[in-house]
C-alpha cells in the first residue's frame, strides 16, 4: 500500500536536498507552491540551478510536463498549439493544445519575463483561471502548477500583471564558500546520471495533487491566534510599503495550509509564516520582509527547537566543524597568504557563523566559540602561526 500523499510529497522534498545542497528553502517552497496549486517563480543569476530544481521536480512528479525558453520573438503557436489546419479549412478557427502548455500539468517557463505581450495576454488567465480560449470555445486546463525562472525581477510595468500570478517569488543564489566541496561531490554526481540517462523514479502522481486540491478546504482551518498574528504580520508588511493586496493575502493561506499538510499536521501554525518572506515585489523589501518574519520565527522555534525545518541552508553542524578545521589549516599554514586569499577565508568564517545562529546545541554553540576566535586573531595579528 502506497505510503499517504504527505509523506511522498516529503519525499520528493528529501531527493530534492541530497542532490542540490543549500537549495532547502528554495525545495520548500516548490513543495508548496505544488501542493497548493499555486504558481512560483525562481529568480537569481545564471548557473544556480534554477533549471535543473524544475526540472528534477517534474521527474518526481508524475505528470504531463511541457517546458519552454520564451524570448521577445516567441510566437503563441509555441506554447498553445498551431491551428488546427483541418478546422481551419471548415470555417472553424481553433489550436491543435495536445502536448501543449493547456493540457499539462506542470509547465516550466524559462526566462518568463522575457515573453511578449501577445504571450502574456494568453497566459494571465491561463495561469489564474486555468481556462484558455481558442477560437470560440474555452478549454479547462488541468494546470497544478507553473513555475518561472528569470535571472533578474522585471522592472517593466508591463510585466507587472504576469509577475503577480506568481505568488511565491524565490531567490536562488551561489552558494556561500563553505559549501563547495560537497557542491563539486554532488556536482561530479549529478553530471554522471546525466550522463547515462538515468531518471528518477516518480513518487507522486499529479492526479493525487489534482485530488487533493478538490478537497483542500479541510485543510483551510485557521485557529483564531494564528489569524490574528497573521492580521498584525499583514499590517506591518504593507505598513513597510510592500504591496500586498487582499487578493494576494487570501491566497498566501493556502500556502499556509499546504505547509501544514507537508507536516503532516491538519491546521497551520507559526512556523508557515515564513512563506511571507517570498512575497516581495524587487530585491530590496526581500530585507524588510525577512526582519518581520524572522523575529516571530525565532520566537516559535525558542519553544519548539525540534520544529526548526532549514537551518544552515541544508547543512549540518558536522560539516561546518570540518569546513572550519579547513580555513584553519589554510590560514595556519607554511604557507603566506595573499590579502585576497586572507580575505577569502574570513568571509568564508563569516558565512559559517551566520549559519550556526540558525543551529541549536551544544557542538553549534561550542564550534561558534570557535570561529570568533579565529576572526578575533585573524585581525589582531598577521601571523597565523599562534592559532
Amino acid at each position: 500500500m502506497a505510503a499517504p500523499l504527505h509523506e511522498r510529497m516529503k519525499g520528493v522534498a528529501e531527493t530534492l536536498q541530497q542532490q542540490f545542497i543549500g537549495k532547502d528553502e528554495v525545495i520548500r517552497l516548490m513543495s508548496v507552491a505544488v501542493v497548493a496549486g499555486e504558481h512560483c517563480v525562481l529568480l537569481g543569476p545564471p548557473g544556480t540551478a534554477k533549471s535543473a530544481l524544475i526540472r528534477t521536480m517534474a521527474q518526481l512528479v508524475q505528470a504531463n510536463y511541457f517546458e519552454y525558453l520564451l524570448t521577445r520573438f516567441t510566437e503563441p503557436n509555441e506554447l498553445f498549439g498551431p491551428v488546427d489546419i483541418n478546422a481551419f479549412r471548415e470555417g472553424v478557427y481553433r489550436r491543435n493544445t495536445k502536448g501543449m502548455l493547456p493540457e499539462a500539468e506542470i509547465v516550466f517557463l524559462d526566462e518568463i519575463f522575457k515573453s511578449n505581450s501577445a504571450i502574456l495576454n494568453s497566459l494571465l488567465t491561463l495561469l489564474n483561471e486555468r481556462r484558455f480560449v481558442s477560437g470560440g470555445s474555452t478549454i479547462d486546463c488541468p494546470l497544478i502548477s507553473v513555475f518561472g525562472a528569470s535571472n533578474e525581477v522585471p522592472s517593466d510595468e508591463t510585466l507587472g500583471a504576469i509577475f503577480d500570478r506568481f505568488l511565491l517569488r524565490v531567490q536562488s543564489d551561489n552558494l556561500d564558500a563553505y559549501h563547495f566541496n560537497e557542491l563539486l561531490i554532488r556536482g561530479i554526481s549529478w553530471e554522471v546520471r546525466q550522463a547515462e540517462g538515468k531518471r528518477l523514479q516518480p513518487l507522486v502522481a499529479a492526479h493525487e495533487l489534482i485530488e487533493l486540491r478538490r478537497h483542500f478546504g479541510q485543510q483551510m482551518q485557521f485557529s483564531d491566534e494564528f489569524l490574528s498574528t497573521y492580521k498584525g504580520l499583514v499590517f506591518q508588511i504593507r505598513a513597510e510599503g510592500v504591496s500586498l493586496s487582499d487578493r494576494r493575502t487570501i491566497k498566501l493561506l493556502k500556502l499556509f495550509a499546504a505547509s501544514a499538510y507537508l507536516d503532516g499536521r491538519g491546521q497551520a501554525d507559526t512556523s508557515d509564516f515564513f512563506v511571507l518572506k517570498h512575497i516581495w515585489n524587487n530585491h530590496d523589501q526581500a530585507a524588510l520582509l525577512d526582519a518581520i518574519v524572522q523575529p516571530v520565527l525565532d520566537t516559535f522555534y525558542r519553544d519548539h527547537p525540534e520544529r526548526r525545518r532549514v537551518g544552515a541552508v541544508g547543512v549540518g553542524v558536522e560539516a561546518l566543524d570540518s569546513e572550519v578545521d579547513r580555513i584553519r589549516q589554510v590560514i595556519t599554514g607554511g604557507t603566506a597568504l595573499g590579502d585576497v586569499q586572507l580575505f577569502s577565508q574570513l568571509k568564508a568564517l563569516g558565512e559559517i557563523k551566520s549559519a550556526l545562529s540558525t543551529l541549536s546545541g551544544d557542538h553549534a554553540r561550542g564550534l561558534e566559540k570557535r570561529v570568533d576566535q579565529l576572526l578575533e586573531a585573524s585581525f589582531q595579528s598577521g601571523r597565523f602561526a599562534q592559532l
